[in-house]
């Protein structure tokens, strides 16, 4: 039987441009839930958060706390607000576990040297030649040692962790079946709550008009966090550029991330057609949809630094 959404507006009250809002924010309330599953393992394998920035993950949640209150202010669609919310617990849980890894190794870092300085003989070499960009970054290497250990990691697992280095396999078609998953089954939950009745609509509150300070309170606070997601992706890109690489960091992480944004944005501008309405949420849209050409630029810096780590690899086996 095939489902009409002009019927379910009439059935449910609710117009078209709401039915779409919602199934929008819920594909987005599905990557953002799955977003950090990517990232925390792929920090909790190499036992390192090395490759993220931690300028990037303040920055965000500076960010996220001002979406959520500006969301809350202005009375943005509900699924942007929840999501808001869901934002702020997710940037406090990866900023923990980064700041409890970096703690960790630097501590680990520091006893490895004094015990070196200390136990050094001429009769024993210091440790085994390493590479300029493993030595000199830490954690550079970690992709390459967790392959030649966990070589018999099964397609799931590579795909959830963004582990895509590995010579047979095609890092972009998993992660791509992974993120087409995602807008299956986060159209399905709003189904699945629409016909639970979580959309049949309440009583309308009384709209806060534009002039009022509450309303301007709110767009201020939403122009806030736009420019910190505009910025929060900039000393990502630059330790990218300055290590050549994007060791430590999953691929899925921020392919999750370029579509809780894409979707989230296509939430709030279809949220309602009315003028007054997509002027208030210009702050949310270029927050959201503004970081997709960074996200792009991301995406471009996995490809090429991919490439070069490849060769070399391919170097020092040979030169073996």
């Amino acid at each position: 039987m095939k489902v009409n959404l002009f019927d379910m507006a009439l059935s449910h009250d609710l117009s078209i441009n709401e039915i779409l809002s919602g199934v929008f924010g819920s594909i987005s309330l599905t990557a953002w839930i799955c977003l950090l599953l990517p990232q925390l393992i792929t920090n909790y394998k190499a036992k390192s958060a090395e490759g993220l920035s931690m300028a990037f993950l303040a920055v965000w949640l500076f960010g996220d706390i001002a979406n959520l209150s500006g969301a809350l202010v202005t009375g943005l669609a509900p699924t942007a607000t929840a999501l808001a919310g869901y934002f702020c617990l997710s940037d406090i849980i990866l900023i923990s576990q980064s700041l409890y890894y970096n703690t960790i190794n630097a501590r680990k870092t520091r006893q490895r040297t004094r015990s070196v300085e200390t136990e050094v003989s001429e009769d024993e070499p210091l440790l085994q030649p390493r590479r300029r960009s493993s030595s000199g970054l830490p954690g550079s290497h970690r992709r390459h040692s967790i392959h030649r250990t966990e070589s018999g990691l099964d397609p799931i697992k590579r795909i959830v962790t963004g582990e895509d280095d590995t010579p047979d396999s095609n890092p972009w078609l998993h992660n791509a079946l992974s993120v087409a998953a995602i807008y299956i089954v986060g159209a399905a939950g709003w189904f699945i709550s629409y016909k639970a009745g979580a959309w049949d609509k309440p009583d309308v509150p009384d709209d806060v008009t534009a002039d009022e300070p509450v309303a301007i309170l709110g767009l201020v606070l939403g122009y806030a966090s736009a420019v910190c997601y505009l910025c929060a992706r900039v000393p990502q890109i630059i330790k990218n550029y300055q290590e050549k690489s994007c060791e430590g960091l999953a691929l899925l992480f921020f392919l999750l991330s370029l579509t809780g944004n894409l979707t989230y944005g296509l939430s709030v501008f279809t949220y309602s057609p009315e003028p007054a309405y997509i002027l208030k949420a210009i702050p949310w849209l270029l927050g959201s949809l503004g970081t997709i050409v960074e996200d792009c630029i991301i995406f471009y810096q996995f490809r090429i630094y991919s490439k070069k780590g490849e060769a070399k690899a391919n170097g020092v086996d040979e030169s073996a």
